[in-house]
């Protein structure tokens, strides 16, 4: 496995610097015009509903690939299959070089996968794997997310009724994310100390933090409130089952964890209405994928991007990836949340009392 700090030493020593700039347009954005650069990289994103995306994915992609001399074009399906398939379409007819998806759905968009790599364009599997055995898959280890968002729950709430509010059926990591959380709960599960009851477990649509909340609301309401602990696979998603929580006077009573680093929920994390949020560092994700991008155009064997080990997809292919260490932040280790410069002391102790944790004064 690629450790944080490996990959963030992931480097292309590329010296050209190019101005850039870029929107989140359905339509797709040019960003600025290489400088001696003949690298054009497209990336295709699903959304940028969860605020990581928009915050320190894209940035970073756009930062390495500023520093190589490479030109970005991107675009925005908001959540939508049938605008990603014609986003790619735009991509290719842009005349890419490489193609970075973050698929709003996996299976659908295949046949869109499979046009760029006819035409001879590398394609990275952004954050959600995808099926193809030619796509070099780059995210952070979810399986072993899910074992920390669920190991840091069970050592808060060691016995109950557990509720598990899982992402997007059809994706695939939301089933990582629930194999990392089975390591953890399995045996609690067979010595009977935690109870999934019937009905507790949910699938979201679109991963939408209303929805979560309305499934959370479910899951109360057929358990009479007698629920003690929630793993969420999103810091969205955990939003929305505070809320739920929050409406019936639990919030703060039963123990919640998700991921992703939210500001929100980094907040609810010193509130005390969160256990654990696990930080992705996006930023560094989106550094190792600029680069390899930029790797890919000049060499598009996917084997040879740095990083990258041999591995076996979900569906069973042989196939390439690079995946990278999270962290779980918790009210003990706060200061590491702030180290990343991704929020202030103001945000991350929003209506925290002072001296409650070691980071807010």
């Amino acid at each position: 496995m690629v450790s944080i700090r490996r990959a963030a030493a992931i480097t292309a020593s590329l010296a050209v610097v190019l101005a850039a700039c870029s929107n989140d347009g359905g339509e797709g954005s040019a960003s600025g015009a290489a400088a001696g650069g003949d690298c054009h990289v497209g990336v295709a994103w699903a959304t940028f509903q969860e605020e990581r995306y928009g915050l320190r994915d894209k940035p970073a992609i756009e930062a390495a690939l500023e520093a190589a001399g490479a030109t970005l074009t991107d675009n925005d399906a908001a959540n939508s299959e049938e605008t990603q398939a014609s986003n790619v379409e735009a991509l290719l007819d842009a005349g890419i070089d490489v193609l970075i998806m973050n698929s709003v759905n996996p299976q659908t968009i295949l046949p869109s996968v499979q046009a760029a790599l006819d035409q001879g364009i590398p394609v990275i599997a952004y954050d959600r794997e995808l099926e193809n055995e030619n796509a070099l898959f780059m995210t952070h280890d979810n399986v072993g997310v899910g074992r920390m968002i669920a190991t840091a729950v069970t050592e808060a709430v060691p016995t109950g009724n557990y509720a598990i509010i899982k992402g997007q059926e059809g994706e695939t990591n939301p089933e990582f994310l629930r194999q990392g959380m089975a390591e953890v709960l399995d045996p609690l599960i067979e010595s009977g100390d935690i109870t999934i009851p019937e009905g507790a477990e949910v699938y979201t649509d679109d991963w939408d933090p209303d929805n979560a909340q309305d499934n959370m609301e479910t899951i109360l309401t057929a358990n009479d409130n007698d629920i003690q602990a929630v793993l969420s696979e999103n810091d969205g998603m955990a939003g929305g089952a505070v809320a739920a929580l929050s409406d019936q006077g639990l919030d703060g009573e039963v123990g919640v964890g998700g991921q992703d680093g939210d500001i929100a929920a980094l907040n609810r994390v010193a509130l005390g209405t969160q256990i654990v949020s696990v930080l992705k560092d996006a930023t560094v994700l989106g550094t190792a994928a600029g680069e390899a991008a930029v790797q890919l155009c000049e060499n598009p064997d996917i084997s040879q991007v740095e990083g990258a080990v041999a591995s076996t997809s979900t569906g069973g292919l042989d196939t390439y990836s690079v995946l990278l260490d999270p962290l779980p932040i918790t009210r003990d280790n706060l200061q590491d949340a702030l180290d990343l410069e991704w929020l202030t002391v103001d945000q991350l102790c929003e209506g925290v009392p002072a001296g409650e944790v070691d980071v807010c004064p």
